[in-house]
C-alpha cells in the first residue's frame, strides 16, 4: 500500500486532497511541510501532497521558501474545491459562538462570515488541529473552521456550511516524490517548475526571461527569494507552461542559462484541467 504524507492533522484539506489523488492509501499526517518532504526523501512515504496557493487567500508562503531547498521532484498538481464549515460541540448553537479557530488562510477565506456574526478569529497552525482543541476544551462558545471530513473524525456538529467568501474557493497542491524521470512529451499541456539565480549584472532578470517571451512560451508564476544573508543576490522560482523538450523551450532556455549562475529543475508535470477553467 502506498504511503502518502501531508502537513496537518487527519481531516485537514490536504488529507482530502490525498484521498482524491491516492484512494485506498495510507495517509501520514506530518507536523510541518518540511517534515512531510523529509519523509519522502528518507523513503518513509511515497509522495507528499503540499498546498502552494489559494484562489482567495494567495500563496502559502512557507512552502515557497522550502521548494528551492528540496531535492524532491514535482510530479503533478491538483486543484481542490475548498468548502469551509463552522464546527462546534454537538450541543452548541451558532448564536453562542464567540470565537473560531483555524489556519490563517482559512480565517482569511471566511472573513465575511466571521464579521457578519461578530465571531473573533483565532489563528492556529492547522484547520483540523483546531478541531482537536475544541474537543479538548469542551467550550460551547468556541468553534473551528474546517472540513466535513474533520467534523466526522472529531465528532463535531456543523453549525454553518460553506462559509467561505468565494463560492469558487480553490487550493492548488503539488505532488512531490523522488522519481526524477522526465515525462514523455506526448502533446499534452505541461508545466515546468524551476529555480534559478541570475548573474549580478544590469537587466539580468529581464534578459534571462526574455527568451521565453520571444519564443511564445508562457510563464505563469515567478517568485523571488533573497539568499546568502544579503539583499543583493536573489533566486527565482518560476512555472513555465511548456515541456523542456519542446523546441520553443529549448531556445528560451539558452537565454536563461546565459544570464543565470545556476538553474535547478524542480519538475515537469502535466497541467491539471482545472488550471484552464
Amino acid at each position: 500500500m502506498q504511503k502518502i504524507t501531508f502537513q496537518g492533522a487527519l481531516g485537514a484539506y490536504s488529507h482530502i486532497a490525498c484521498q482524491q489523488l491516492f484512494p485506498q492509501s495510507e495517509y501520514i499526517a506530518s507536523d510541518t511541510f518540511e517534515q512531510a518532504m523529509e519523509l519522502v526523501d528518507k523513503g518513509e512515504a511515497d509522495y507528499a501532497v503540499i498546498p502552494v496557493e489559494n484562489s482567495n487567500a494567495g500563496r502559502v508562503s512557507d512552502v515557497h521558501f522550502l521548494l528551492p531547498q528540496t531535492d524532491l521532484t514535482i510530479i503533478g498538481e491538483h486543484f481542490l474545491r475548498v468548502e469551509h464549515q463552522l464546527l462546534a460541540l454537538p450541543e452548541a448553537k451558532l448564536e453562542e459562538i464567540e470565537a473560531a479557530a483555524s489556519h490563517p488562510q482559512a480565517l482569511a477565506q471566511c472573513s465575511e462570515f466571521l464579521k457578519k456574526h461578530q465571531i473573533k478569529a483565532l489563528s492556529r497552525i492547522d484547520t483540523a488541529k483546531s478541531c482537536e482543541r475544541i474537543v479538548e476544551m469542551q467550550d460551547k462558545t468556541r468553534a473551528a473552521i474546517a472540513s466535513k471530513l474533520a467534523a466526522e473524525i472529531y465528532g463535531l456538529k456543523i453549525l454553518a456550511s460553506n462559509i467561505e467568501n468565494d463560492g469558487n474557493n480553490t487550493t492548488r497542491f503539488l505532488i512531490m516524490g523522488k522519481n526524477k524521470t522526465m515525462p514523455e512529451n506526448d502533446g499534452s499541456k505541461f508545466v515546468t517548475s524551476l529555480v534559478f539565480k541570475v548573474k549580478n549584472i544590469p537587466a539580468a532578470l529581464y534578459k534571462a526571461l526574455g527568451g521565453f517571451a520571444t519564443n511564445g512560451v508562457n510563464i505563469t508564476k515567478i517568485e523571488s527569494y533573497v539568499i546568502g544573508g544579503n539583499f543583493i543576490s536573489a533566486q527565482f522560482y518560476v512555472e513555465i507552461e511548456a515541456h523542456p523538450e519542446s523546441p520553443a523551450f529549448k531556445l528560451a532556455f539558452e537565454e536563461l542559462k546565459f544570464y543565470s549562475d545556476n538553474i535547478h529543475f524542480l519538475g515537469t508535470y502535466k497541467a491539471h484541467p482545472r488550471r484552464y477553467l
